[in-house]
């Protein structure tokens, strides 16, 4: 089996950070290969950022002449899901949708920690387009960007005052709201003892269920194959 994880962002180094977190989740046998688009911001913090990536990534999962058995979003709250569907054949699992159901299966409230406070209404909408809004009590930054995540002793402190705001708020379980979040999962669950979710762990062993159970993604209606037309892209 082989997925394909996708940045949000131009940065590599977060990149080969999400490709680590997906192949520590995936089952042996699951080949990860993990791509960051040509063009788009650096990191995605806001709806300009948000809506230049998704078209980005589309761009990417038009062009990359490989194949695979699935794709992972591995962009937090970010736009593109919907029409990633639309334009391919095997399944397309969001980071956001997939921690968020999983959440749901471990308790009755859940809460998100996430990056700057201007994500957390991006946030919220994929929520609620996603259907998993109702049980969500609180979408929680941590004063941190994106790239400012590197400072790992940092990261920690802000995780920890934001899951506990979460956690006070009524979550029973925390999901962390973003990509370049990977790994900490086992630290922050811990130190704040209730469960904690890495988006791009579930999305990886979610996608895995799929291929497996042979499930795609329907085209009765929403996600319907694009009409056939003239389209521009940057490059052509």
């Amino acid at each position: 089996m082989r997925i394909l994880v996708t940045n949000c962002n131009t940065t590599e180094a977060m990149t080969k950070e999400i490709e680590t977190g997906a192949r520590a989740a995936a089952s042996p046998g699951t080949e990860i290969v993990a791509l960051t688009p040509k063009w788009g911001p650096e990191s995605a913090e806001g709806w300009l950022d948000s809506f230049l990536s998704a078209a980005a990534v589309l761009d990417l999962l038009r062009t990359t002449g490989e194949t695979f058995d699935a794709v992972v979003l591995a962009g937090f709250g970010e736009h593109g899901r919907e029409g990633a569907r639309e334009l391919l054949d095997v399944p397309v699992v969001d980071i956001t949708e997939a921690a968020a159901h999983l959440a749901g299966l471990l308790g009755r409230r859940y809460g998100v920690v996430t990056t700057l406070d201007r994500t957390c209404g991006l946030i919220e909408d994929s929520l609620h387009s996603a259907g998993v809004d109702r049980n969500c009590v609180a979408v929680v930054g941590t004063g941190l960007s994106v790239l400012e995540l590197r400072d790992e002793e940092r990261t920690e402190s802000a995780l920890l005052t934001a899951g506990l705001r979460a956690r006070d708020a009524g979550a029973e379980v925390l999901v962390l709201g973003c990509a370049g979040m990977t790994g900490l999962d086992r630290t922050m669950s811990a130190m704040l003892d209730v469960p904690v979710i890495d988006g791009v762990a579930a999305a990886v062993r979610l996608a895995e269920s799929l291929v497996a159970l042979g499930l795609r993604t329907s085209r009765a209606g929403s996600y319907a194959r694009p009409l056939d037309k003239h389209r521009t892209w940057p490059g052509g």
